[in-house]
């Protein structure tokens, strides 16, 4: 099969469209639409991958290249791209990520009679409410209103023809809202294998680690409100009189950071929190390989009840104890594997007590070696990448037309 795969974002670099893509094209040919705001080549064949980038005018237009490209259904630009694409490879399925550009993806599979299918790595209408207290400009109001996003999801999900959901809360939250079960796969985000073969003693040589009593916790991932963030830096100030040597290490960007470091002034914890910055995702790999303790302090909302993050099994993948709000699926692996512990969302008395049990070497140890066995068993992209092959063979199988349908019942 030839496989259209659309990607709102730039490419390199995603973790999840790598591992999809490099999955797929094992049986598959695969063709990635995707943005192109850093005026890369409109094509690159990157390790068998082909890469179509959306057009871009001169590199001085930076800003006017981003406009352009916005990942919009309605935009004539990319409709325009996948279309070609999807026309010149004779591609046989349509994949598109997120709900962003899952229009699109219909309608231009549905003109040329090709199936398609939605990968929700999100829910992407409660993730917009989540962020919707913050100041957006007009076009965010237009583009990201939360009434218009759930619209455009409830047209997706009736007309996808299979939709992969990263979490079993996540098809509950469908099935509820009418899709058929059989019509949903769950593929999670979990790692390869191979990219977590090193032990904690391998690991490299970090800021973090250049006094060895320092007790690490660690969070990967965006730096925005409802991830939590400002609970974990309250925890800190709770816990630092009992654990005088505890750090708090974040790895990440995003539109809070400036409120998290002066959070971090206002409390003069700026011997306990280092802020590193956005750092590729290998490096940053490295720098869970040498911390302690993997934190996910997530809030407890529509949108983290429904999703899982990555961070999860990178930390366990590593052998790190976790600790976890009380977001449905985070708590439900957690507790299951008995691999770390949960604390209220949004409350950072319970985040240092959490952070103090912890600070034993043995218990860490204990329910790190847990965490790692349950990804080597359960939580691993070997798992997933079979359900990933067996949902786009199963979507791709040619449906039965009404006049098949109407003899066999007659039969």
């Amino acid at each position: 099969m030839v496989i259209c795969k659309i990607w709102d974002a730039d490419y390199p670099w995603d973790v999840r469209v790598e591992k999809v893509c490099k999955s797929l094209q094992q049986k598959h040919e695969v063709h990635l639409v995707c943005r192109n705001t850093k005026c890369r080549p409109t094509y690159e064949n990157v390790d068998g991958i082909h890469i179509h980038r959306l057009p871009f005018l001169r590199r001085n237009l930076g800003w006017f290249n981003r406009i352009i490209g916005f990942p919009a259904f309605f935009n004539p630009l990319w409709v325009f791209t996948v279309w070609r694409v999807v026309r010149r490879y004779r591609a046989t399925v349509v994949l598109a990520r997120d709900i962003t550009l899952a229009l699109t993806a219909l309608l231009i599979g549905r003109w040329m009679g090709i199936p398609v299918v939605l990968d929700m790595a999100e829910n992407y209408p409660a993730m917009i409410r989540d962020l919707w207290n913050k100041k957006f400009r007009l076009m965010n109001v237009l583009l990201r209103n939360p009434a218009l996003v759930k619209l455009v999801e409830k047209i997706c999900i009736r007309y996808a023809d299979h939709i992969l959901v990263v979490v079993e809360e996540s098809k509950q939250r469908l099935i509820e809202l009418g899709v058929s079960p059989d019509k949903i796969s769950v593929v999670m985000n979990t790692p390869t294998l191979e990219r977590f073969t090193c032990s904690n003693s391998e690991a490299s040589t970090t800021p973090m680690r250049k006094r060895k009593e320092w007790l690490s916790v660690i969070y990967l991932g965006l730096l925005e409100w409802p991830r939590g963030l400002e609970t974990a830096i309250r925890a800190i100030h709770e816990v630092r009189a009992l654990l005088p040597e505890i750090k708090l290490v974040i790895i990440g960007s995003g539109r809070d950071q400036g409120y998290f470091q002066a959070l971090v002034q206002e409390l003069s914890l700026t011997e306990h929190v280092a802020f590193m910055g956005w750092l590729d995702y290998r490096e940053a790999i490295d720098h869970v390989a040498s911390a302690d303790i993997g934190l996910v302090p997530h809030h407890a909302t529509a949108s983290w009840n429904t999703t899982i993050p990555n961070k999860l099994f990178d930390y366990m993948s590593m052998g790190k104890p976790v600790i976890v709000s009380n977001a449905i699926p985070t708590e439900r692996i957690v507790m299951e594997e008995k691999c770390g512990l949960v604390f209220r969302e949004q409350d950072p008395k319970t985040l240092g007590e959490a952070i103090f049990k912890l600070s034993d070497q043995s218990v860490r140890e204990s329910q790190g070696i847990r965490g790692k066995e349950a990804v080597v068993r359960r939580y691993n992209w070997t798992v997933d990448e079979e359900r990933l092959l067996g949902a786009i063979e199963k979507a791709a199988c040619p449906r039965p037309s009404v006049q098949t349908k109407g003899a066999e019942s007659a039969m």
